[in-house]
């Protein structure tokens, strides 16, 4: 009989978490790692990879390291190379690294549009396509989580600073992870999204910095997210415990989307 801790359980099987060093990318890592997945973390800054891999290796977790930019599509196949070579698969792929890029849509300059593209959306896709022909689809099985956001859930208020190519790329990966979830479920691979809502981050520091108040004032739970509100969504996309789920946008926002 399987139990309920045993639906949890990713012993044996291997993560990629992109933009895995710090931040969100971090909180996600830790939870598939504390339940038994071999982690490979991506992201653009060595040093802070390093840094963080070997905490993680302190805890005696299997992780690896991979520096790679996912706005440069010839970095995409050294990823699943380093995943195969060191765990023989992938199970479970966490598309979180993002970009941003603040100023008003009429003079937003198409340099900072291309970068926002390329990292939130094509990155992704190329990564998750990669990923789904060497390794999942020949496997039989999978599990894709696409971290977006509420921003691609909903208009941006006129009173902070516009993002359109946030908003447009973090609803384009809502919408590609809706349709990859029906193309591949034949192959037994699921795919769903976590749309955070406002976390303190490098990203986000700008913004709550001017509009913090305003923001939990408008947050129901009256808080913002914290440093393990993404694992338990994290996990239970990631494992067994949610192998019916498919498609899905798992909104974590202290409940602000509602109001």
């Amino acid at each position: 009989m399987t139990t309920l801790a045993g639906l949890f359980d990713l012993t044996g099987k291997t993560a990629i978490v992109t933009g895995g060093s710090r931040g969100l990318g971090l909180q996600v890592a830790m939870a598939l790692g504390e339940y038994g997945a071999n982690l490979v973390l991506v992201a653009r800054k060595a040093a802070e990879l390093e840094a963080t891999v070997a905490e993680l290796r302190a805890r005696g977790w299997p992780v690896e390291g991979v520096v790679a930019d996912l706005a440069k599509p010839d970095t995409i196949a050294g990823i699943v190379d380093r995943a195969l070579d060191m765990f023989g698969g992938v199970d479970i792929l966490v598309n979180n690294a993002g970009a941003t890029w603040g100023a008003p849509t009429e003079s937003h300059p198409i340099d900072g549009w291309n970068k926002v593209v390329a990292t939130n959306l094509t990155g992704p896709f190329l990564l998750t396509q990669e990923v789904a022909r060497r390794a999942m689809i020949p496997a039989g099985r999978g599990s894709v989580i696409n971290v977006a956001s509420v921003e691609g859930l909903q208009a941006h208020h006129p009173d902070m600073t516009a993002t359109i190519g946030y908003n447009a790329t973090k609803g384009g990966v809502i919408n590609m992870t809706r349709a990859l979830a029906a193309e591949w479920g034949p192959h037994n691979i699921r795919v769903n999204a976590i749309a955070p809502g406002y976390f303190p981050s490098k990203m986000t520091a700008a913004t709550l910095d001017a509009h913090e108040a305003h923001l939990v004032g408008q947050t129901p739970l009256g808080k913002l997210g914290g440093p393990t509100d993404l694992m338990g969504p994290a996990l239970l996309l990631a494992s067994d415990a949610g192998g019916h789920m498919s498609g899905q946008i798992l909104v974590v926002d202290g409940g602000a989307i509602v109001i």
